[in-house]
């Protein structure tokens, strides 16, 4: 019988099983894989290769399986299969196990994102991440063996699914990677803050509205922040305003109307007045925020350190995300934009995948899955706010602690 041992001496020595001139060998598993899908703009990098740092990328891996859970019209889960040889299987552990009947790959793609799927009442879509995760890791623990995993975008709509995840990979032994692109796209300009620096204030602005985009604007803010001294140590309340009251917290002075200026002198896509006669302009002094935006929200978020964030989604003024800080003892703001290339070839999700394919070979994650894990939890708590009319919330539940890693990680040349 496999002793819990003998399971975990197994998982340390899964990355050095695969001799390093044979592919890795990687499964997908997904909820679509169509154009523009997240599934087929990440699986894609592993099959053509992809751009990075100035030249053409084929990574040393093999798509060998592939499960999709929808197959809807314009699906091309099955044209792939016959271009690259692999399968498609019917289900997660099949496909693991590439229909045989043990665990017979080397790394894990878990894309959860686009599909239909139900919502629930705080507006999060029901992506299966969590169930794809826990029927990958029934795989391992009844196979006796655990590979690197990376989970696309949010770990859950729920922070105790999330957590529960986090928890089995520890217990299960094996790397684990999640998140947005935003905190790997190059940025404009090519700062990030110093690690352990004094934060006095920090601003994220995007656009998009809740649950898809505001999920890659908090990773934004929360890759910037996670720097400051003493490393993170979680959240202790959060609040979500929308509407008129979004402007009176600005103007009450709940959130810096200097670092929103800032923050959106970075962007290249200011609407308005700019797209209809080419004249620049400053969206706050000139009072076009509230005629731009018509549904603003904020996010306060207060962490256990005491540090206060502000994340404004802006839907109609911007369409890009950027960041602005005021440091202890720095002259001036510190502010950047999150790099967002064009469809159709979206080459920050390459940048991504470039983490995603660090970990595979090297069996360690560049930068802490915590950084998700918190942020999924925060996003979690701002909803819940919203639907219980804007109340500001306590969250203990959001004693999320870890070190944010000393290299810089996002895209540089």
């Amino acid at each position: 019988m496999l002793t819990r041992r003998a399971f975990l001496q197994t998982t340390a020595v899964a990355a050095a099983a695969t001799p390093q001139s044979a592919p890795r060998r990687i499964a997908i598993i997904a909820t679509i894989y169509k154009l523009q899908s997240h599934a087929q703009h990440m699986g894609d990098r592993f099959l053509v290769g992809y751009p990075y740092a100035g030249a053409w990328r084929h990574p040393n891996m093999k798509v060998v399986s592939l499960y999709v859970d929808q197959k809807p019209e314009g699906d091309l889960s099955g044209a792939r299969a016959r271009e690259f040889g692999f399968e498609v299987y019917p289900t997660v552990a099949e496909a693991l196990r590439c229909g045989g009947k043990e665990l017979a790959v080397d790394a894990v793609l878990i894309i959860a994102e686009h599909g239909n799927y139900p919502r629930n009442d705080k507006g999060q879509i029901l992506y299966p991440r969590f169930e794809f995760f826990q029927q990958t890791a029934e795989v391992f623990e009844k196979d006796g063996r655990a590979v690197p995993v990376y989970n696309d975008k949010h770990l859950s709509y729920s922070f105790e699914k999330a957590k529960a995840m986090v928890e089995t990979s520890r217990r299960l032994r094996f790397p684990m990677l999640a998140g947005s692109s935003i905190p790997v796209t190059w940025r404009l300009p090519s700062i990030d803050l110093p690690l352990g620096c004094e934060i006095e204030d920090a601003l994220m602005v995007g656009e998009g509205g809740s649950d898809a985009m505001d999920f890659h604007a908090l990773e934004g803010l929360q890759c910037m922040v996670e720097r400051r001294r003493g490393g993170e140590t979680g959240v202790q309340s959060v609040q979500l305003v929308e509407g008129e009251a979004v402007w009176k917290a600005g103007d009450a002075g709940r959130y810096s109307k200097e670092l929103l200026t800032a923050a959106l002198s970075r962007s290249d896509t200011p609407l308005g007045l700019t797209v209809k006669d080419g004249r620049t302009q400053d969206l706050v002094a000139s009072g076009e925020l509230p005629k731009l935006v018509k549904n603003p929200a904020a996010y306060f978020i207060e962490y256990r350190d005491g540090l206060k964030a502000t994340m404004l989604m802006l839907e109609g003024a911007i369409q890009d995300f950027n960041f602005a800080a005021r440091l202890k003892g720095a002259a001036g703001i510190q502010s950047t934009q999150f790099l967002l290339t064009p469809d159709p070839n979206v080459t920050y999700s390459a940048c991504l995948m470039h983490k995603a394919e660090q970990m595979f070979e090297s069996g360690v994650a560049p930068y802490p899955v915590e950084r998700t894990l918190l942020v999924s939890g925060i996003l979690e708590s701002c909803l819940t706010s919203k639907v219980k009319d804007h109340a500001r919330l306590e969250t203990p539940h959001l004693q999320v602690v870890y070190k944010a890693p000393q290299q810089p990680q996002f895209a540089r040349s």
